[in-house]
């Protein structure tokens, strides 16, 4: 790739444009040299038009199929000063209804002075021909809009920013976002995403702010509650808010009145020595209001004898029939057991019991593909719970509420483990006054990744009636991952599959004790599963990880397995950035898209790579991301374990390592293992396997929802 290159170029024609509007691929002219140069702009460009001027920085590139192109970094509008340029900028379809005859009119009736007319004159441009009052009027807000676009990028562009990063900005705050951010800095870190307390504090020292200014302090405050957020806790202790504080600079002498400002302005709720987000706060205090209100409220069912005899005692566990009786009488239940145990037909018998009652049952799960497998498993829809609330992107709100009720008598969640206190929050506020809700999840899987872990919360508290379901079952007894999983819950090392046999449910383990040997058996063990049990190692097998970085991480591991499973086809002079994707990869969608309805941990495979376009196939269709939206995909070879709660595959291999030392613990062991249909490798150290074994803790998060449902 080139130097950098500060350009002034001007548009001749759209070539590409995202539906988004967030990458384009433009022809232009170039002035930096004599005789004027043609090139080609890729990159997060706005919705720039032909005729407008840009200053843009950037490097050129060369495509494999496409030739040289300037891949733009950043850039800013100039408005055109001479009258050729402003006919053009005028006449390029900014503005509705003004075409380039119009445009011309404009500019020989005011020469190089029309975009001043235009902008502190405009009703003098009623004295062009084919210009009335309205039409003027349309023409002088498109060009102040264009002008303000123009000098707020300028300034974001100043403060450090990337065109991306301005653009979202100015999507969040419109014309006031100069002002705001002049004002506070530190609020973007929360309000806009991809803006960190960091990248505010470059903000704040380029807008000439002081290391002790109180707003900083109040910015480090909000920036580590929302860290302690994305790791599972409600709240932050304020000794851990001093200790955390302090290593970004921020000296604990500041943060007593920065929260009390913070407080004031209701952007932080204090509880005792605690420090909540008002949202999260709020969803924990309401969230035991509800369930300590359903669990008081037993149900009295008309058909409740006729579905009950309609369920054949014959066919299920004391345990099973006692949670199918129970739906009909408590208005909360926790229905939870490890693999093996029958939640699958216990689920299925409790909808064709509500069935024969003539009752409506909806069912649900937290993520996309935990819903897949409910729907298939039962026989019947289920959705996301984001799908069952009708999110709407738009406002960031879900149509059924406490006004708006879902219409059901049983609401039943799935894989409730991975239901934190905000989705939870949200759910029962639809859940209708008279409905019941059955939870149904496996309580020692990892807790979930947003805060507040419910079901875990729920079970500690005792107030809800919950049916435990211990019996494992002759089919799965005979399944060595489900033998194992059972013996990690109990403090045992999973027993394999006896060497030269196979079975139902196998398990092997493959020695590797440095990065190299573990890459090295890696590979050998996929090739393996693929000639002794026919599973394809991309789309059969899943390869689990603790953890994202280090040599035995997500990122490496992927690396490698792209490079072993999909290797490149040509070598081309693209960029390392490019090439991160290829036609045959794995994929796994990073977070929810309810535009396009993919949702966080869909997997798909890439068809092609066009233009610095991917082009998925998830979700069944195909899906295009352009590169201003591919860091909401990455390579899916290996994943960690969290990322693949409620979802199962025929294979599964589990990567233990002693650079995991600080994540390995039994829930993450067990919760990988039970991933598994079919066969589970564990490729990895024997002490790392040890530690996984004897650590018994479940990650230790904030949350006061299980004292709130007790003390209510």
């Amino acid at each position: 790739m080139d130097r950098p290159q500060i350009l002034t170029v001007t548009i001749d024609e759209v070539l590409y444009r995202s539906a988004d509007g967030r990458f384009s691929v433009l022809r232009a002219t170039s002035e930096a040299s004599a005789p004027p140069e043609a090139v080609v702009l890729v990159g997060d460009l706005s919705e720039s038009s032909v005729g407008e001027t840009l200053r843009v920085h950037g490097r050129y590139e060369q495509h494999a199929s496409y030739g040289r192109r300037l891949r733009v970094d950043s850039f800013t509008p100039i408005i055109p000063s001479t009258g050729a340029g402003i006919a053009r900028f005028l006449g390029s379809g900014l503005i509705a209804g003004v075409g380039p005859a119009i445009a011309q009119r404009l500019v020989d009736r005011f020469g190089d002075k029309t975009l001043d007319v235009i902008t502190t004159q405009s009703a003098r441009l009623r004295e062009v021909p084919g210009i009335g009052a309205q039409r003027a009027q349309a023409i002088a807000g498109a060009v102040r809009s264009r002008h303000e676009e123009a000098e707020l990028l300028s300034f974001l562009q100043s403060l450090g920013l990337g065109a991306a990063l301005s653009q979202r900005i100015r999507q969040r705050y419109g014309a006031d976002s100069a002002q705001l951010v002049r004002e506070d800095p530190y609020l973007m870190a929360e309000q806009v995403a991809g803006i960190g307390f960091r990248t505010a504090d470059t903000m704040a020292k380029a807008l000439g702010y002081a290391p002790d200014d109180p707003r900083r302090a109040a910015g480090a405050i909000l920036h580590l509650l929302g860290r302690a957020a994305d790791e599972g806790h409600t709240f932050l202790r304020e000794q851990d808010l001093d200790k955390q504080a302090e290593v970004l600079g921020v000296p604990q002498a500041q943060l007593a009145p920065a929260l009390r400002t913070l407080a004031a302005r209701n952007l932080v709720r204090l509880d005792g020595d605690s420090i909540y987000a008002p949202p999260l706060y709020r969803a924990e205090l309401r969230v035991a209001e509800r369930l300590r209100t359903l669990a008081q409220r037993r149900l009295v069912v008309a058909g409740r004898e006729r579905a009950l005899a309609a369920t054949p005692e014959s066919q299920f566990a004391d345990a099973q029939l006692a949670a199918v009786r129970a739906t009909f009488e408590q208005s909360l239940l926790v229905v939870t057991g490890g693999p093996g145990t029958g939640k699958t037909t216990t689920v299925r018998a409790i909808v064709a019991a509500h069935g024969v009652a003539e009752r409506r049952v909806l069912l649900c799960a937290p993520t996309g593909r935990a819903a897949k497998r409910l729907s298939d498993a039962s026989g019947m829809d289920a959705h996301t719970i984001h799908r069952l609330l009708e999110w709407n992107p738009r406002d960031g709100s879900f149509a059924r509420n406490a006004d708006s009720p879902l219409e059901a008598d049983l609401v039943l969640v799935d894989e409730a483990s991975m239901l934190d206190v905000q989705l939870a929050y949200h759910l029962l506020e639809a859940l209708p006054p008279r409905a019941a809700l059955v939870l149904v999840g496996d309580a020692d899987q990892l807790p979930p990744v947003g805060p507040g872990p419910v079901l875990r919360e729920l079970l500690d508290s005792g107030a809800a009636h919950v049916v435990r379901l211990r019996e494992v079952f002759r089919q799965a007894q005979a399944s060595t991952i489900v033998r194992a999983a059972h013996e990690v819950l109990h403090g045992q090392r999973p027993t394999p599959t006896p060497t030269g046999t196979r079975g139902q449910g196998d398990l092997f383990f493959v020695r590797a004790t440095t990065p190299e040997q573990v890459g090295l058996r890696l590979v050998e063990t996929l090739s393996r599963m693929r000639q002794a049990y026919g599973l394809d190692s991309v789309r059969d097998v899943q390869v689990l990880t603790p953890m994202r970085r280090g040599p035995a991480g997500t990122e490496a591991l992927n690396m490698l397995l792209q490079s072993a499973l999909n290797p490149e086809r040509e070598l081309s002079n693209t960029t390392p950035a490019q090439r991160q994707f290829r036609a045959g990869d794995k994929v796994m969608q990073l977070r929810n898209d309810y535009e396009r309805e993919i949702w966080n941990g869909d997997v798909g495979e890439v068809r092609r790579v066009d233009a610095g376009i991917v082009f998925v196939a998830i979700g069944g269709r195909e899906v295009s991301y352009e590169p201003a939206a591919q860091n909401a995909l990455t390579l899916a070879y290996a994943c960690t374990v969290h990322k693949v709660q409620g979802s199962e595959f025929p294979g599964v291999v589990i990567v233990l390592s002693k650079a995991h030392h600080v994540l390995l613990s039994r829930p993450l062991l067990y919760t990988a293992l039970t991933r598994a249909r079919k066969l589970a490798v564990i490729v990895g150290d024997q002490a790392a396997l040890a530690r996984a074994v004897g650590n018994a803790e479940q990650r230790n998060v904030n949350t006061r929802l299980s004292a709130r449902l007790t003390l209510g």
